[in-house]
């Protein structure tokens, strides 16, 4: 069987690269101005729109009782809005919570979400909602000829193109989009200072935008918080329409603890918490004792932090809280519309209260004409009615016996066709006498509107009078004090991590292989403790946990690492090598601890040393950097804390000759090989071993093996001699010495 050949005639062949290119403009221009940006009028997407004139049309104002959501949902997408009804459902929910809205429109009852998890509320079904009394400023013109009208998706019903918003609704709540190649973003805004610039441009068309600026200090948000940012990045984003703001959450103490009552726009609470706890659980928060929430119905936000002691400093800790979590977080703006000739565009502050009150004067005065026409009718209809009334026997007889009275009443009394008709519809009890009183009056009261409607229109000023009213009526009826307070402050700065640690006394101990450990507190036995098998003590150095540690490797290079980050002493630490990264076949020979300003002497087993200051050998390289230079065959020997000047320098030779002398003999180095301490004969083999400072008083103790030996301050006296002597010979006995230390 043959198949069926297909045939296209009459179908229109295009491109594909034409037809995609065509398709995909088309999606775009329709999420452009049909779905993520609002129309400069009323503030509004299409969705919310819909709501709001869909929960208009069910008669759900702000007096009348509420009706389930899915109800609202229910007519939105299926009259006017065929899109999905979870995300319809969503619009509304946003535009019911006081956290989300400045002015809320929906009035929501039931779980509509909460600021720590905006996305938490509670299905359609078991929700009701009906409108607030604000959004009464969006409706309330809709019937008297203000908007036009359009036909719904399937041309059944009529819905307004635009909603005729009394005030500028865009800046009053704000919005947030995202389009096809463009976003937008626009903050929320005080009702009181916008109406007070509306006027002041109303009266002074002329205003400039830093008299504007002084009546809107800046974006007013719904959770309060401050508004950081300087004056000149408010004006230059009321300028150009683009910038970001920097928001932070505002605080008191009370009874030493911290109580964080307002937080930044769309902040959460409990991830603020949770941030602050991470800090916690890492030990970067040691002045932090406790936190919680206390947040209620009557307090939304309440976050009490508690410090550690009395001596914190709250308000340093702060701003350090500032800088490391979402209590201080920068807005973008970008303050991107749809303008009155329905294109999209970025707008400065004065351009967009310009454009509004155009829409808002063009808004007035086709009310005013729809007025104007309605009066005009009526008239029309009264005069023909007291035609009638004055006629009425000619009337009532043309009406009993003509069988079409209509156009022989038209002929005779020179009646409209809407005349005549209004005649005829004229019930029998309102033939009394007391009618004509009452059309007359009628009459003499529609013509004095006319008259007063028609003056209106006629003067630019009556019609900027009128609009300054109702925004001034509409302040008083909606406005209210700012919650964000302006107050120009510098960005927070996270404090040094060195100031995170806790300031506990610990000792370093470094093992022969280069293991290194800290244990709590200064009076530990570090010979004492447990070491690998083949391994053994070989220095130690006492200091704080939030201070560095600095090892010297037997290369002479200086390697920094932060107390509180080495292991416990209860276990047998962990090498060197495994975080640092000295050169092939190098070891450790010592270790340093202390504050910057402290004073070291550094030596090598060739004695030579000097003295150099603890920051000299700090570094953030793993490759650690050069400090001492160390003689082919030598090597590194612990170094020993220098202190004050007027102590004893004690060397040790390992052939059992001990020298001390003052330590200013020693030259203060940051780096370099060092001045002689203990002479040594030329290629005798011999070594210095170890390197002393005795405060004034101090004893010197030293090992032999198993065995120690303590000189006390005054035998000291028969070692003294200058700087770079032999040294005189230890007791018999003590010709091997393997360690040299202050008692």
């Amino acid at each position: 069987m043959r198949e069926q050949e297909l045939n296209f005639e009459g179908v229109e062949r295009v491109p594909l690269a034409v037809f995609t290119e065509k398709a995909y403009l088309d999606y775009s221009m329709y999420v452009i101005l049909d779905r993520a940006l609002p129309h400069i009028g009323d503030g509004l997407k299409p969705v919310q729109r819909r709501i709001i004139y869909a929960m208009s049309d069910l008669g759900l104002s702000a007096g009348s009782k509420p009706k389930k959501a899915a109800r609202t949902v229910g007519d939105v997408i299926g009259k006017f809005h065929p899109h999905g009804d979870s995300a319809c459902y969503e619009a509304m929910v946003h535009m019911a919570q006081p956290f989300s809205y400045r002015y809320p429109i929906v009035d929501g009852h039931g779980n509509w979400g909460s600021q720590d998890d905006p996305k938490s509320f509670a299905a359609m079904r078991y929700t009701e909602a009906r409108l607030t009394r604000y959004a009464q400023v969006l409706l309330s013109e809709l019937d008297q000829g203000t908007v036009e009208w359009q036909a719904n998706f399937d041309g059944t019903l009529r819905e307004p193109v635009l909603l005729p918003a009394q005030l500028p609704n865009l800046l009053l709540n704000g919005t947030s989009g995202i389009a096809v190649g463009m976003s937008t973003d626009i903050p929320p805004h005080n009702l009181r200072e916008v109406t007070t610039a509306l006027i002041r441009l109303l009266e002074e068309p002329k205003t400039t935008l830093g008299q504007l600026a002084k009546h809107i200090k800046g974006p007013d948000f719904p959770t309060g918080g401050e508004l950081i940012s300087p004056r000149s990045d408010i004006l230059d984003i009321y300028n150009t329409g683009n910038g970001s703001l920097r928001l932070r959450a505002r605080y008191e103490i009370q009874d030493g603890e911290i109580i964080v009552t307002e937080l930044p726009f769309q902040i959460s609470g409990a991830k603020v918490l949770e941030q602050i706890a991470a800090q916690m659980r890492a030990k970067k928060l040691p002045m932090m004792e406790d936190l919680r929430d206390e947040s209620d119905h009557e307090n939304p936000t309440r976050l009490v932090l508690t410090p550690r002691a009395g001596r914190v400093d709250l308000d340093a800790l702060m701003h350090h809280l500032f800088a490391t979590t979402e209590l201080e977080r920068t807005v973008r703006v970008n303050v991107n519309v749809i303008g009155l000739d329905g294109r999209p565009a970025v707008f400065g502050l004065k351009p967009l209260l310009e454009e509004w009150l155009r829409f808002r004067t063009d808004t007035v005065k086709r009310r005013l004409n729809h007025r104007l026409e309605r009066v005009t009718a009526r008239l029309h209809i009264l005069d023909g009615l007291l035609i009638a009334f004055l006629n009425i026997d000619a009337v009532i007889k043309i009406i009993r016996k003509e069988d079409e009275p209509k156009p022989v009443l038209m002929k005779r009394f020179k009646l409209s066709d809407t005349q005549a008709e209004s005649i005829l519809e004229l019930k029998l009890r309102h033939l009394a006498r007391l009618e004509e009183i009452k059309i007359r009056g009628e009459q003499d009261a529609l013509t004095e509107e006319q008259a007063d409607l028609e003056r209106t229109l006629r003067s630019k000023q009556k019609i900027k009078d009128l609009i300054k009213g109702e925004l001034l009526e509409l302040a008083k009826t909606h406005g209210d004090d700012r919650r964000t307070i302006v107050v120009e402050r510098d960005p927070a700065q996270a404090m040094d991590e060195a100031e995170l640690i806790t300031s506990d006394p610990v000792t370093v101990v470094l093992s022969a292989r280069g293991w290194a450990r800290a244990a709590k507190g200064h009076e530990v036995d570090a010979q004492a403790l447990s070491y690998r098998s083949g391994d053994e003590f070989l220095a130690a150095a006492v200091g704080r946990s939030n201070q560095l540690a600095v090892f010297l490797d037997s290369t002479g290079r200086a390697y920094s690492l932060p107390a509180h980050t080495l292991p416990s002493a209860r276990g047998q630490g962990e090498p060197l090598s495994g975080r640092l990264k000295p050169p092939d076949g190098a070891g450790f020979g010592a270790v340093l601890i202390g504050a910057p300003e402290d004073r070291w002497v550094l030596a090598s087993s060739a004695g030579y040393g000097f003295v150099v200051k603890l920051e000299h050998l700090h570094s953030r390289n793993k490759a650690g950097k050069v400090v001492l230079s160390v003689p082919k065959g030598s090597k590194v020997i612990p170094a020993a804390a220098a202190g004050e000047s007027g102590r004893l320098v004690t060397a040790v030779s390992s052939d059992g000759r001990l020298l001390a002398f003052p330590l200013d003999e020693l030259p203060e180095l940051a780096r370099g090989k060092g001045n002689k301490i203990l002479a040594l004969p030329a290629k005798s083999g011999l070594e210095m071993i170890s390197v002393c400072v005795l405060a004034e008083g101090q004893a010197l103790q030293i090992t032999s093996g198993q065995r120690q030996m303590t000189i006390k301050p005054k035998d000291l006296e028969h070692y003294l001699a200058g700087r770079g002597r032999r040294g005189s010979v230890l007791p018999r006995g003590w010709r091997k010495v393997d360690r040299a230390c202050p008692e």
